[in-house]
């Protein structure tokens, strides 16, 4: 895990770059006129420069956040990879408020369950592969080797188990309610990680769509919400056309007045004619 300060400026970063790509500007550029804003005493400014090499040689900086391992988490590496990959459909912009959002979300006292459930959705709402992502979430140093062990189980059951029922199982009510019913803990009790509030919500979602259990957490638990694609604004674009086809109705609407009380002068459409000389005169 890396210092307060760090997750700060990544924040700042990622929405930083993510607001200035609409701009038109080339990449590098952009690397460069950030990098200068960031704090000197962190690491990322040394990140960034490393970012731009990897850039301007090979077209992408995904491959340099995965060789920069110590600093970026897999899960951000991952993000990035997904949003370069040309046969996807997965955007950058999406791709950097999605970065931007967990890194602020480490800044405010984050927690494995919240961390957890924010990645999988980030998985979910953009239909990225669970393979991959899974295995990259395992890889950040959040979570210890009972969340590992928790997260390649539901890598290899998720399609065939719901979340929900993961989850439930795994969760401090699951385990009072077993208690209750053999009235004693047996020694293959496995550790639970999820609280007795995320457990009930769980239970309470079995069957349903998984969307449903995320923003059932976020509004019971204040867990982090995952940015969403925006919808593209058509009324600017949409005022100027309309204009231009009302003032050519309006043509049309007078040609056809002027038709209709027998006075349309057609020579007024005529461009300007040359003028010829007389063959005799040419001579």
């Amino acid at each position: 895990m890396l210092e307060r300060e760090e997750y700060v400026e990544q924040a700042y970063f990622f929405r930083t770059l993510g607001e200035r790509l609409p701009k038109n500007m080339p990449l590098q550029e952009l690397l460069r006129q950030t990098r200068e804003e960031l704090l000197a005493s962190t690491n990322l400014p040394h990140a960034i420069d490393f970012l731009r090499t990897e850039l301007e040689h090979a077209g992408v900086f995904g491959t340099a956040m995965a060789r920069l391992g110590h600093y970026f988490t897999p899960f951000q590496t991952y993000v990035i990879q997904e949003a370069e990959n040309e046969r996807g459909r997965f955007d950058m912009r999406i791709a950097l408020e999605i970065l931007h959002a967990e890194a602020e979300y480490r800044t405010k006292g984050v927690t494995p369950q919240g961390l957890f459930l924010f990645h999988f959705e980030v998985l979910s709402r953009n239909r990225l592969r669970y393979d991959k992502g899974l295995a990259a979430i395992a890889g950040d140093p959040m979570y210890d080797e009972n969340w590992r062990e928790w997260i390649r189980f539901v890598r290899h059951q998720i399609g065939f188990i719901d979340l929900a029922d993961l989850l439930y199982m795994r969760s401090e009510y699951a385990a009072k309610r077993r208690t209750a019913q053999r009235r004693e803990v047996p020694e293959t009790e496995k550790p639970v990680l999820f609280g007795e509030k995320e457990g009930k919500i769980a239970f309470s979602n079995r069957g349903k769509e998984p969307l449903y259990l995320f923003a059932a957490l976020q509004r019971h638990l204040g867990y982090p919400a995952v940015p969403r694609p925006k919808m593209k604004d058509d009324s600017v674009e949409l005022l100027p056309l309309v204009l231009r086809r009302l003032e050519r109705i309006e043509a049309r609407l007078k040609i056809m007045e002027e038709e209709q009380r027998g006075g349309l002068d057609i020579t007024k459409f005529y461009g300007e004619q040359p003028k010829f000389r007389p063959l005799a005169d040419q001579e």
